[in-house]
Order: C-alpha cells, then structure tokens, then sequence
C-alpha cells in the first residue's frame, strides 16, 4: 500500500514540474499600461543578466534623475540583435518606457534610440497594450 502512494506521489509530482517555470515567472502588471515616459540621457551601466536584462541612465535637467529600465531575457534581445556590447556605460540614448506603477524612477523598456540614430528593437510581450504617450522634449 506505501509502495501504491509512493508510485501516485512521484507520478503526480512529474505531471507538476514542467508548470513550474510558468509559475516562477513574473507579469507585467507593475507597469503603466496608460502612458510611456521618453528619456534622454547617459548609460551608465548595462546589465546582460539572466532572468532580465537592465538598463540605467542618468538623465540630466533641472530635476536630474537616475532610472533603472526593465528588459526582456538575454535570450529574447539575442533573437532580435541584441548583442552584450551593444550599449556601453558613456553612451548617449533615448529610451521610451512603461514607468512602473509605485512611480520610481524606473520602468520597463519599450523603445531604445542609439545615438548613432539606430533604433533597437525590443521583444516586448504584448508591446502594442501600452498606449504610447507624445514625448516632450
């Protein structure tokens, strides 16, 4: 009879691991699906990490702020271009994001412009539900 549940708990326990990741994963909720904020500003650090990439940028101006930008997984941004050098801490960029909800400086990036005029391409899920705000510059 042990053996019985044993053999049902291992069974049950296989059935169940492969949702595990889906689980695990975060959604987008934490960001503002109403606006975008653009930034224009300097890197100043790139961080090609698993599960998220993340960019900074100080962005100057009377109210002077530091943001920290959300991407997607290293994974994502390599199947649309995206390279560990493409962005480098001195770079100058204009970057449009989902600013998060709590109203830190921070956000998740939408569109990233390189000073050399390329724009990069980021593979957002569901990027066309954040209803894009004109810049004001």
């Amino acid at each position: 009879m042990m053996v019985r549940t044993q053999k049902r708990f291992v069974l049950v326990m296989a059935m169940l691991l492969p949702a595990a990741p889906l689980v695990a994963h975060h959604s987008f909720a934490m960001f503002d699906h109403t606006r975008t904020v653009t930034l224009a500003g300097t890197v100043t650090k790139f961080q090609w990490t698993n599960p998220h990439a993340y960019l900074d940028i100080d962005v100057p101006g009377s109210e002077a702020k530091h943001y920290t930008l959300e991407l997607t997984s290293i994974n994502m941004l390599q199947r649309v271009g995206w390279r560990s050098n493409i962005v480098k801490a001195g770079d100058q960029v204009k970057a449009v994001m989902a600013p998060l909800l709590s109203g830190q400086p921070a956000g998740l990036l939408l569109e990233l412009t390189l000073a050399d005029g390329k724009q990069m391409e980021l593979p957002v899920p569901a990027i066309g539900t954040y209803k894009r705000t004109p810049a004001t510059e």
